[in-house]
């Protein structure tokens, strides 16, 4: 029987949990693969002692050391961020070893050097960990896929914004309070910008799209948004209106083109991803031949994102075996198909609007509003207003039909200098109705 050694950058929460996980499923993956997959040096920045059942792991602070040794074939770093990890990887790739990591943020802004390299050594890079935890997306899209157009992809990523964005629609709580609750709770971090703002999940979306289509795509490449301006009257009003807000990873092939964009969306209450709550994410996939698909499922946790992590080690460590490295693209598609694409402008972006004016409480503000709109052909669908007592502003919310997103930011931009305006408008696109039905 074949041994794979393999050797860990970093042991901290999914370090320790990949390890776990080849510990506890050793036999299990023995049997399934007849590789027997060992653990055998991590490299970490400061000496640290390991728990009691890796005691055969050598532990070393000399990366040098450990890039050198012979007997480690594939490398799994799972410290985050861009550096060192990426100097880590490009090091391991040289000396000729395969490459695990969940690092999307480093993919994301340098991963098209990093496949490039690999392909170069004939090594491979496995990344199911980095998009959605647990769930098996990468080899979904890869393999599961292969026949398909991809024609859309609507996904919940980030676990941390779909809990906070569950828990002031099930208790109509403002967003710090649930912010702070999640902080507690450790579903968020102590600085949650890459959650709340939508970072994170573009990060994710830049991977898939690549993957999805054969396009090159970048961070800088995709409109984003947070959810941090989301208050609980915007919650309690689109379910008025039938909706659902989540955090949105949108894409859609137009051939020519391809939207890529990451912000919150009024998701009608019928459709699949408006159920998902919680620290929880969903992928819904539609492909040409296989109609549409959802996958769900933790997307992050110690476990669940071992689980994907250690899945990469063994497809590896079975290619190895068997003489079929690289039997896979490791972005679905060939290197030299993979290229810079249009990438459509969210100025030219059409869909549907909610609005919430917030205004002082006089006649004809409505029809002020309205005459506005009506200029930059933006035409409103209904219109709920709501007194607050004690207050002397009135939130004015509307549904607009279909309209262009220039058009919409300069209307708002217009309404916003009006002296009846108190406070900036929030706006939040609504999903198109040939989603909604799907």
């Amino acid at each position: 029987m074949k041994t794979i050694y393999i050797g860990m950058i970093g042991f901290g929460t999914v370090g320790s949990g990949t390890a776990q996980v080849l510990f506890e499923q050793c036999e299990r993956i023995t049997r399934r693969t007849g590789v027997l997959i060992r653990l055998k040096t991590v490299l970490v920045r400061s000496p640290r002692s390991l728990p009691p059942q890796f005691a055969d792991v050598t532990v070393t602070c000399d990366p040098e050391e450990f890039f050198r040794d012979p007997d480690l074939e594939i490398i799994v770093e799972l410290i985050g961020g861009l550096e060192p990890a990426r100097t880590y990887i490009r090091k391991a790739i040289e000396h000729g070893k395969h490459v695990v990591t969940a690092n999307k943020a480093l993919l994301s802004e340098s991963g098209m050097q990093i496949f490039k390299a690999a392909a170069k050594k004939n090594v491979e890079v496995g990344f199911e960990g980095s998009i959605a935890g647990g769930i098996p997306v990468v080899k979904t899209v890869k393999e599961g896929l292969v026949a398909n157009r991809i024609l859309s992809i609507l996904a919940i990523l980030n676990g941390t914004a779909n809990y906070i964005l569950s828990q002031m629609t099930e208790h109509g709580l403002p967003f710090a309070e649930v912010l702070l609750d999640a902080q507690e709770k450790g579903y968020a971090e102590a600085d949650p910008t890459y959650d709340v703002e939508g970072i994170d999940t573009a990060h994710k979306l830049a991977i898939l799209v690549t993957m999805a289509y054969g396009v090159e795509v970048k961070l800088a490449d995709i409109a984003v948004e947070g959810i941090s301006r989301i208050a609980p009257i915007d919650i309690e009003l689109a379910r008025e209106f039938g909706y659902r807000i989540k955090l949105l990873a949108i894409s859609r092939n137009h051939e020519g083109h391809f939207e890529v964009r990451v912000h919150p969306t009024l998701v009608p209450a019928s459709h699949l991803l408006a159920s998902i709550s919680g620290p929880f994410n969903a992928i819904h996939i539609q492909g040409d031949m296989v109609g549409d698909i959802l996958l769900y499922g933790p997307g992050a946790g110690k476990l669940a994102t071992g689980s994907a992590v250690a899945a990469d080690i063994v497809d590896i460590a079975r290619n190895i075996t068997h003489g079929a490295i690289n039997r896979v693209s490791s972005l679905s598609y060939l290197p030299e198909y993979i290229k810079p694409r249009r990438i459509t402008p969210i100025s030219e972006l059409r869909c549907a609007y909610y609005f919430r004016f917030t205004t002082v409480d006089e006649p004809a503000v409505l029809a002020t509003i309205a005459g506005i709109l009506g200029k930059y052909k933006i035409s409103i669908k209904s219109v709920l207003q709501k007194t607050i007592q004690k207050s002397k502003t009135v939130p004015i919310v509307m549904r607009t039909y279909e309209a262009v997103e220039a058009s919409v930011v300069e209307a708002l931009a217009e309404i916003d200098r009006l002296p009846i305006i108190v406070v900036e408008t929030v706006k939040i696109r609504i999903l198109a109705e040939e989603d909604a039905d799907q």
